[in-house]
């Protein structure tokens, strides 16, 4: 097995015993809360009420079609990461928030939505405790959410927005210290779920984006000039490393009982575009569809 697939392996087994039942109490199999973007959105953006036309395109094949049989709303024709971690957990796949009829929250709920952002200008999700309550009451709420694992894909869209609309947040700031407004929210909300309960947390990494098939077609389109945007994947480099030690410094602090995993996602990445036939794709630089089979 390769070190990549050892790596998702790795990320994906460690989750799933964030799940392994600690206790006696009637949730005691645990529950699986999704936050992010596109690389986690189980579906919720085919609910949205938008005029974002990009977001037809997931209603139509190859999307959904290896697995699935059909689309899902999910950015791939297969399952995502957070799938993969609920059937290593013994959980059913943690359906979509905004998916109607969807009433059952004792396995989790997954609020990703494409598009997505840590930023408060970025798209920011729903308030998680809030709506449970509303559904399973104070006490249940409680129990549930100090045996879950909550999971978080996000970031990207915050280092992609200034690159494709009129934002001038990146003149505004120096890389660094928009890096560490990007880090900073995402710890905050850590600290929030801690302090109603949540103790586990899986993260990933961002990918190399500047190399990926869109950023290429973006310099092509904008420049002329070809290859990877470096500006982009330096910013994937520094959030990776602020978002690392933000998660060491949280765990010295007097958080008793937190726990976090971390997936490499842009070690993974890197060795899918530096030798894609190893890892059963014939095209990554300009129009691959990044899929999990």
């Amino acid at each position: 097995m390769g070190s990549s697939r050892s790596s998702i392996l790795c990320f994906l087994m460690l989750c799933a015993s964030f799940l392994v039942p600690t206790s006696c109490h009637s949730y005691s199999h645990g529950a699986l809360f999704i936050f992010g973007d596109s690389f986690y959105d189980a579906g919720n953006n085919i609910y949205l009420n938008t005029s974002n036309t990009s977001l037809a395109k997931l209603s139509i094949f190859p999307y959904g079609e290896t697995y699935f049989k059909h689309p899902t709303g999910r950015v791939s024709d297969g399952r995502l990461i957070p799938d993969f971690i609920a059937e290593f957990a013994k959980l059913p796949l943690i359906p979509p928030y905004l998916q109607p009829g969807n009433h059952q929250f004792t396995n989790g709920v997954n609020f990703a939505s494409g598009g997505a952002g840590a930023l408060v200008e970025n798209n920011q999700g729903p308030n998680m405790e809030k709506q449970l309550r509303k559904k399973l009451g104070a006490s249940e709420v409680k129990t549930l959410l100090s045996t879950a694992v909550y999971m978080f894909s996000i970031g990207s869209n915050d280092y992609l927005v200034p690159f494709i609309t009129n934002s001038t947040l990146l003149q505004s700031y120096s890389k660094k210290e928009y890096v560490k407004m990007v880090i900073g929210n995402i710890t905050t909300v850590i600290q929030e779920i801690y302090k109603i309960g949540g103790r586990k947390f899986g993260l990933s990494k961002l990918i190399p984006w500047g190399c990926f098939p869109f950023s290429r077609e973006l310099k092509l389109s904008s420049t002329g000039g070809s290859g990877c945007m470096e500006e982009f994947t330096l910013l994937a480099k520094l959030h990776n490393r602020a978002l690392l030690e933000a998660l060491k410094e949280l765990k010295k602090s007097q958080l008793k009982g937190y726990t976090y995993s971390i997936f490499d996602a842009y070690t993974v990445a890197t060795a899918i575009f530096n030798n894609p036939s190893k890892y059963g794709f014939e095209e990554v630089k300009w129009h691959a569809v990044a899929a999990v089979h």
